[in-house]
């Protein structure tokens, strides 16, 4: 049976209850995406950007479906420290694929701010939320987005009403739980309206030794004057897999930055396609990657240059030992008029041992002439002469290893416009260098 069978079965048998525990602003694209997914099935390895993720592969088991929206006995709030000093998020939480609202939030945002469950949002803001879901993510040209379309019963949503300043920082932390295989479908809304400030910091973690698969649609849509940070934060077990797709909608003198880090996983395919629709809107994609044993990381970007006068930068860099695999796919559109565009794009990969494989392929698509457009591939090894200039100065080879491996990645992190995290982020890529568990030290087993 083909991988996509199980899924068409589940959805057909179970549609009415998957209905009755979502919104109607959820539930209206279902059946589109349905018909998407049953023309579209999962991409496939034959598809020059799936090239080497088998995506049929990954979704063959038979994983359990929290359809029904069974509560999960867990607490986050009582589990969950947040370490990161000096940051002082306001603190929410997933647990698989629904809003933990059992426990209210003590947080004080602007009037007019809304953060919380999806689901809820849709039936307090039917409007709002209905001119928004799905727009920026149609389920028409992507098999998995469709899927998760289909499945989606809640997620996360911020928006942040005209002129409104969100000084505290927004953190989502999205827990896996379950003592069975589980795949959860996870929505998150970003809706800032014209010249408003937030940002949101997401961080994945997996708790229990069982294989768990998500899928995850976010949608960022920031109008003209916004301003907005995108972290995320990826610390799972080689038992996860996870298959994100992010899309960021920018209009004029818009300012978005989205930011990933993969400290442990599986395997993980990030896709990022960012439109610049107004004039100079500025975008700032990057994102980085520590690998060992079997893991895999594959990326694919795509930014779009609609409008004159726009600034994109793109920057993804991987560090990949043993048996790992990466892969990076990005592409730059440079549309008819266009002009003054500048867009540049650079993916450097740094293996340190032989069987680790990198793939990467940087494009550049431009029908304007009048353009400051760049991009950039390295992939290598450790500097040997730098490796032995420290070890002449009595730094031991493995130190030195993991210092020139650290001091690879820091661009990355200085791209984090949050003090508070650029500093843990620094501290948990070293401790990963050093082969040391990187969750963060307040996060506690919940059991």
């Amino acid at each position: 049976m083909k991988a996509e069978q199980q899924y068409i079965d589940l959805f057909t048998q179970y549609e009415d209850l998957i209905r009755s525990h979502a919104s109607e602003v959820l539930n209206k694209p279902r059946i589109e995406a349905f018909k998407d997914f049953e023309r579209l099935g999962f991409p496939s390895t034959k598809e020059e950007d799936y090239k080497y993720t088998d995506v049929s592969q990954a979704f063959a088991p038979d994983y359990g479906v929290n359809l029904k929206r069974v509560n999960i006995p867990v607490n986050p709030y009582d589990v969950f420290r947040c370490d990161v000093p000096n940051l002082g998020t306001a603190l929410y939480f997933i647990v698989n694929d629904s809003f933990y609202d059992k426990v209210k939030p003590k947080v004080e945002l602007p009037e007019g701010v809304y953060v919380g469950g999806l689901k809820a949002f849709t039936e307090l803001h039917p409007q709002i939320a209905e001119k928004y879901y799905g727009k920026a993510a149609p389920s028409s040209k992507d098999g998995i987005i469709a899927l998760n379309t289909m499945f989606a019963q809640d997620g996360f949503v911020v928006y942040v009403p005209k002129g409104v300043v969100v000084e505290r920082p927004i953190q989502l932390v999205n827990i896996f739980r379950n003592d069975m295989d589980t795949m959860a479908n996870r929505r998150i809304l970003v809706i800032m309206e014209p010249h408003s400030q937030a940002k949101l910091l997401v961080c994945d973690h997996s708790i229990d030794d069982v294989k768990f698969l998500t899928t995850e649609v976010v949608e960022i849509f920031a109008e003209e004057g916004a301003y907005f940070d995108f972290y995320d934060l990826e610390e799972s077990t080689p038992s996860t897999t996870r298959f994100a797709s992010f899309h960021v909608q920018q209009e004029a003198s818009s300012n978005v930055l989205v930011n990933g880090i993969t400290l442990n996983n599986g395997l993980t395919r990030n896709n990022y396609y960012i439109e610049l629709n107004g004039e100079h809107a500025e975008a700032t994609l990057c994102g980085m990657s520590i690998l060992d044993m079997e893991q895999q990381v594959d990326t694919y970007s795509h930014i779009t240059h609609a409008k004159p006068h726009c600034t994109s930068n793109e920057l993804f860099k991987n560090v990949l030992k043993d048996h790992s695999v990466g892969a990076f796919s990005g592409r730059i559109l440079v549309k008819e008029g266009a002009q003054k565009t500048a867009a540049f794009q650079t993916n450097r990969n740094l293996l340190t041992t032989n069987d680790a494989r990198m793939y990467s392929k940087p494009q550049l698509e431009i029908y304007a002439d009048d353009v400051k457009c760049s991009h950039g591939m390295t992939t290598g090894q450790l500097d040997e002469n730098a490796l032995f200039y420290l070890q002449s100065r009595g730094i031991p080879q493995e130190e030195a290893r993991m210092m020139l491996s650290v001091a690879f990645t820091a661009d990355v992190v200085e791209n984090v416009r949050l003090e508070g995290l650029k500093e843990r982020l620094h501290h948990l890529v070293e401790k990963r260098f050093r082969g040391e568990l990187a969750q963060c030290a307040g996060c506690r087993k919940c059991r």
